[in-house]
């Protein structure tokens, strides 16, 4: 299989992202992994942070995931990290990928990396690959929604390589003076201004409501699903790149940022790459509520607010990131070609919400 089960294709490797196959094999036989010659490599488009690869040999499929060239993030693109939280998370997060090992040696393919098995099931994209009742829809959110209320569930005190993850109270401010600054390092000579934004967001940051482990970008394309029942299951979480110890309703922020709904304007369905405003699925205002109760939190619309220009803010310095890697020809990936639209388009949309929605009645509320 040289695709996933949407038809998004795994395609040719770029040049520019190419690496040695053989040197992986050997590798993989060096470890014990059972696994045959490389026959082929496939690159998977989507995603545009680490480079993520379909490996085949013989009847198993392995992904390979690595960082990109060029500059990169202080902390970001850390093989190890990822590769030792999902095989931390194993026995007690039954939805992760099985990892098969961690190359620590740079001179296999020039880089750290690692290799899990793949998981059969289908990943969506902006659109339901079937038709999709609005009753199926309602119930794959909530089955979702399971999926991320078990994993701020998991005892990460019982986990040493989780609970090591965790720099204790203070989270939300340290999210919103690192992404700032990261927002300053990106800077290309078309960003915008966003000082009105990042001093709204400084201003209006929240205390931190508790300490789990969260993913930092769970939405519907990070998650496989079963669709062999009749009914669409979570088989398994993908991209555990961002994952920490932090505050649960950051996690919340980061999934609010992806969810695009029917009623939302004609631009902001353009960046769309979940199937969130079809007949049935949640709107923003639903998560947050059925989140809350279920979690037993209660926030007010302001902060409720918070959490939505911040996971806006945040995406945009993720696109900017990798906008400036573009600019300066770091990459040659032209899908990059547009970010610099986005990142003006979220400029936009935060400070239009900021200026619409002032507010401090309450919303959400405990179980």
């Amino acid at each position: 299989m040289s695709a996933d089960d949407t038809g998004n294709p795994a395609k040719p490797v770029r040049e520019e992202d190419a690496f040695d196959a053989a040197a992986v094999s050997a590798w993989l036989e060096a470890i014990g992994a059972g696994v045959g010659p490389i026959e082929e490599v496939r690159q998977f488009s989507g995603g545009a942070s680490n480079l993520t690869y379909l490996l085949l040999a013989g009847d198993r499929e392995l992904i390979l995931r690595r960082p990109p060239a060029g500059r990169k993030a202080a902390g970001a693109h850390d093989m190890g990290r990822e590769h030792r939280i999902q095989s931390a998370l194993a026995p007690v997060f039954p939805y992760v990928a099985a990892m098969v090992g961690h190359c620590t040696d740079t001179s296999v393919i020039g880089s750290e990396f690692y290799v899990m098995e793949k998981v059969p099931g289908l990943v969506l994209r902006s659109e339901f690959p079937r038709e999709v009742s609005a009753e199926e829809a309602d119930d794959l959110c909530a089955r979702a929604l399971d999926v991320l209320v078990a994993l701020h569930s998991v005892d990460v005190a019982a986990v040493p390589e989780l609970a090591d993850l965790g720099r204790g109270e203070g989270y939300v401010d340290r999210q919103v003076r690192g992404w700032v600054g990261r927002m300053a390092d990106a800077r290309t000579e078309d960003t915008g201004d966003w000082s009105d934004v990042m001093a709204w967001i400084e201003e209006h940051r929240p205390a931190d409501v508790a300490q789990v482990l969260i993913h930092n970008d769970f939405r519907f394309d990070n998650l496989v699903l079963d669709d062999s029942q009749g009914r669409l299951e979570v088989r398994a979480v993908l991209d555990w790149e961002m994952a920490t110890v932090g505050d649960p309703l950051m996690d919340l922020s980061s999934t609010l940022a992806y969810w695009v709904e029917a009623a939302d304007d004609d631009l902001f369905q353009l960046f769309r790459r979940q199937p969130t405003n079809a007949p049935g699925m949640w709107t923003r205002d639903q998560l947050v509520e059925r989140y809350c109760a279920r979690m037993g939190f209660e926030i007010t619309a302001e902060q409720r607010l918070f959490y939505e220009v911040f996971g806006l803010f945040r995406l945009a310095v993720i696109a900017q990131q990798i906008w400036y890697r573009y600019v300066h020809r770091q990459t040659t990936n032209e899908s990059h070609a547009v970010l610099g639209q986005v990142v003006a388009y979220l400029e936009a949309r935060c400070r239009r919400l900021i200026a619409e929605h002032p507010a401090d009645a309450p919303t959400g509320g405990a179980a």
